[in-house]
């Protein structure tokens, strides 16, 4: 049986690079985790041998893993770019029982027992320095794979990962801490993987631990941490590393709200230090918020990257192709007595051709046709624009408009916006019906509508940011100082 030792050489040597491998025992009998040290000094992955998808935090210069040298063109080019990816491609043997993978060894490429799949398809992209890229996606499209090759824990099966600078890496949640070790043993352990020394993680511990905020749990086994603390803490040692390259996948999610606002802040100062980001995420607002640019990982094949706020407009459209239609006229989403109902809700501007679609700048319309199942007045509806992340955007109200008007039957209620004054984006509208205290009928998500902006003097002025746009005036006069 070959030793985990030789197993790890025989990786490293299918990499082109010498290696020698440093052993690094765990509290926990049979684990064992090593440090290759080829002999250019680069560290490369710490691996356990129960799983290959730990979180890389590793410590390189000017590495490629590459099944081809870069271009002279791409060396010119290196002070400027933190990641280059050309022509990749990974394809996975699927096996249908463990021994095929025998049987496939000992049959000399005669016979085929195992399927391929093909994870990435053929990808190609440049991250700058100091830029931060957002990647968007369903499950099971590719995105993780792609953050492993990039990291060095996959290999690929065809193309070229050039990449510049140290990463930090967090990958899936606890990834890469030993559950037997405590906080504080495993923030210097991963220290370590990064080629920091033991006196560098004594002046960044302070600030790790303020930051992860986890109390006296630093000083116990990370294996009774909640999923909170556990990213708490990984986010907290990727950080305070110095990285030149720092990844995130989708760990934000697991913070609570005031978690997530230190990390963003935390974010913003890497950002303005040149460190380059990627980010993924199934939270829009996330991927809009941070990224400068985006793009969108389907079946394997990654878009081109552009500005985010247009790739996420874009990714909201295919996935809404995908999903069923599911406005009916009374369903789960529906509260209330329902002697008045809403039946439709249409959404329209004067000057788009198509249903749904509103003009930044250019009027709005919303039509709400209603049912009243016998005679009744007093009351009251209200209208929520809410963004795709959710927020409710403005709230339009009947208060003091319909009271005196008399329901009986079918009725059409309508609501005219002279300039809609949202940014680019997908939004969607709730609608509500009362009277005194009673509530007639509550529809969630009623309707949906895009708006696009194609106003340049808008477009301009807002830079088509956050989700309201500012049309006041500018105006610049001289001072005299006399």
């Amino acid at each position: 049986m070959t030793s985990a030792s030789e197993k790890c050489e025989t990786v490293d040597r299918e990499a082109g690079l010498p290696m020698s491998i440093n052993m690094v025992r765990s509290k926990t009998e049979g684990k064992m985790g090593y440090i290759a040290m080829p002999a250019n000094g680069i560290h490369y992955p710490l691996y356990f041998s129960k799983s290959q998808s730990n979180m890389l935090v590793n410590e390189t210069k000017n590495r490629t893993s590459a099944v081809s040298q870069p271009s002279d063109q791409q060396t010119t080019r290196s002070d400027e770019i933190a990641i280059s990816v050309k022509n990749l491609n990974k394809t996975y043997r699927l096996f249908g029982h463990p021994g095929d993978r025998i049987k496939q060894f000992l049959s000399f490429g005669l016979k085929q027992y195992h399927r391929e799949f093909t994870a990435l398809r053929n990808v190609s992209f440049d991250i700058k320095k100091g830029e931060t890229v957002g990647i968007v996606g369903r499950n099971g499209s590719g995105k993780s794979t792609l953050l492993q090759l990039l990291c060095g824990i996959l290999k690929p099966t065809s193309g070229a990962v050039e990449v510049n600078g140290r990463i930090s890496a967090l990958l899936e949640l606890g990834a890469g801490f030993n559950p037997e070790f405590t906080g504080r043993e495993n923030v210097y352990f991963q220290g370590a993987v990064m080629g920091l020394t033991r006196e560098k993680m004594d002046e960044r511990f302070d600030g790790i631990a303020a930051f992860a905020d986890i109390g006296d749990f630093i000083d116990q086994p990370v294996r009774i941490y909640s999923s909170g603390m556990f990213v708490r803490l990984a986010f907290s040692v990727a950080v305070h590393v110095d990285p030149d390259i720092l990844i995130i996948d989708e760990v934000l999610a697991v913070g609570d709200a005031v978690f997530q606002k230190k990390c963003f802040e935390l974010i913003y100062k890497l950002q303005s230090q040149g460190t380059s980001i990627i980010v993924v995420s199934h939270d829009p607002y996330q991927i809009e918020r941070l990224c400068h640019k985006a793009a969108i990982m389907q079946s394997g094949h990654l878009s081109e990257l552009k500005p985010a706020k247009e790739i996420l407009l874009l990714y909201h459209e295919m996935t809404q192709e995908e999903m069923p239609l599911t406005f009916t006229k009374i369903d789960g989403h529906r509260e209330g007595t329902h002697e008045l109902y809403f039946e439709k809700i249409f959404v329209n501007g004067a000057s788009s051709l198509e249903p749904n679609v509103v003009l930044a700048t250019q009027p709005l319309h919303i039509t709400a046709e209603v049912f009243a199942t016998h005679p009744m007045d007093n009351v009251r509806f209200r209208f929520e624009i809410c963004s795709s992340n959710h927020d409710v955007v403005t709230e339009i109200t009947t208060i003091g408009l319909s009271e005196d008007k008399q329901f009986n039957g079918r009725h059409r209620i309508l609501y005219s916006m002279d300039s809609c004054s949202l940014t680019s984006g997908w939004y969607y509208i709730n609608a509500m019906a009362g009277r005194r205290n009673m509530r007639l009928d509550t529809f969630q998500h009623a309707n949906e509508f895009k708006v696009l902006l194609k106003n340049k003097d808008a477009l301009n002025l807002s830079q088509d940011q956050g989700v309201f746009i500012s049309q006041g005036q500018w105006d610049f006069v001289e001072t005299i100082i006399l």
